[in-house]
Order: structure tokens, then sequence, then C-alpha cells
């Protein structure tokens, strides 16, 4: 396990053993929407922020994830699908683990919609990918969602530690999943999951405050950091914002003092 060992000291802080990843493949599911108009640009303004990797497809990477001045760690996302698909909750390869090492990735990550027509579809997915992961010694970061007919609230703790540790007990290396909304409640699904659990930023929140509260419930109740995307590059100042965040994630800086950062 040690190339696993080795590629995951990439993406983690080696010191607080926490990570703050920016997702950016939003492209393919809903196309170039605001903050993702220039990749380039906006791939070096959170970098020069400080998130310790960025996650994005394939076709992507050539936007020069590392030419902003300061190097990061590479995830490269396997599966994709479209709003305007039929089953917008379907999701299919589109890249394998190879193909991401051969661009020089660091990890790899897939998205599985649990309760979807597709689940097993997708689990098959997942069980591929962790077992090609293990070959190759690729660490594995599996979005985990509980999305379709019969999930009334995907934010439910029992869905959400359910779909955390579904990605753990198949391989993953690394789970992201959704803020239950309290302390208490996260810490079910952190407790529940044998591998390092971040939390994802969903759609663009109504103000900083939000966000960053958000933030420090995942981190007390176990949370190794956060995968933030929208509320990160389509922030008016996306530099300043990931600066804030990583000071919380890595330095323990509170909501507040997060506040009054952004504000320098």
């Amino acid at each position: 396990m040690v190339g696993k060992k080795i590629r995951l000291e990439r993406i983690f802080d080696r010191n607080s053993g926490r990570t703050v990843i920016v997702p950016m493949d939003h492209g393919v599911t809903v196309g170039p929407i605001a903050g993702l108009e220039n990749m380039k640009e906006a791939v070096g303004r959170v970098v020069k922020g400080g998130a310790n990797a960025i996650l994005m497809h394939k076709g992507i990477v050539h936007a020069g994830h590392r030419e902003s001045g300061r190097d990061v760690g590479l995830i490269v996302h396997l599966s994709g699908g479209t709003v305007i698909s039929p089953d917008p909750n379907a999701k299919e390869l589109v890249c394998g683990v190879e193909e991401a090492l051969k661009l020089g990735a660091d990890a790899v990550s897939v998205h599985i919609n649990l309760g979807a027509e597709t689940e097993s579809e997708m689990l098959g997915q997942l069980g591929y990918v962790s077992g090609c992961c293990m070959e190759w010694q690729v660490p594995l970061l599996a979005m985990m969602y509980t999305r379709g007919e019969k999930i009334t609230n995907e934010y439910d703790v029992e869905n959400v530690k359910h779909a955390a540790r579904v990605g753990a007990e198949l391989g993953a290396d690394i789970v992201k999943v959704v803020y239950t909304g309290s302390v208490e409640s996260f810490s079910k699904v952190v407790d529940g999951c044998p591998v390092p659990v971040v939390i994802a930023g969903g759609e663009k929140m109504g103000s900083e405050k939000e966000i960053f509260e958000m933030v420090d419930g995942a981190l007390r109740a176990g949370a190794k950091g956060l995968s933030i995307g929208r509320n990160v590059f389509q922030h008016e100042q996306p530099g300043k914002m990931i600066g804030a965040l990583s000071k919380m994630v890595h330095d323990g800086m509170s909501v507040d003092e997060a506040l009054e950062e952004l504000k320098k």
C-alpha cells in the first residue's frame, strides 16, 4: 500500500492530516457555469488561494492545474452524466485509472447515486475502479449520494451514513458525502465510516457564514476536510474564500475569524 500512501500525501496536508479539495468537474453535468468559463483562470485562482487538490475531468487537465506557481494534487474524475439525460442520476465511466495516471493524476474519483434506477451499474463501476486502484496503488475518492424515487431526504443521517459506509466497503480511500446539518448527526456518519470523510458543498449558499458554519460543524464531527466547488469558484473572491476555508481546515480558524479573513 506504499503507492497509495505516497499519493495520498499529495492530497492531504501532512501536518493537519486534512484536505481542501476543489471539484471543477461541473462542465460535463451542467455545462460552463459561472466561475468555470475560463478553466485556466478558475484553477489558478483557487490554487493560489491554498487548495490541496483540484478535481477535474480528463480533457480539462491541460487547463494547467500546476501552472499557478505552487504544486497541487490532481484528482481525475472517472464518471459522468448530464442534467439533460433521460436519467440525470445515472453516471457512466468516461475514463480509466491507467488513462488518469498517464495524465499525471495523484488520485481518481467516481460518482455513485444510491437509490437511482442504475444503482447496480454504478456499484459495479465502483467495485471495478477500486480493483484497478488497488492494482495501480492509486487513491480513490468516492462521491456517495442518495438520490432516487425512494429517497425523500438525501440529507437524512441514515441515508448519508449508509452511503459513506458503502463507499468504504467497496474500496474507497476517501468518501465524499453531504453534511447532515449538525455535529451530532454527522458524527454518526464519520463514526460509521472507516476511511476519511470529506463534505460536499452542494448548491451555491446564501452567505459565507452558512458555508463556514457547515465546515466548522463537519470538522468538529470528525470530517477530514472538504470538497467544495460552487461555493468557492462562484464566490466574488475565490482565492480569498479558499484561503479562509483552508485556515479553518488546517489551522482551526473559527467561523468569525474566517469571516474576518475574507475582509483582508
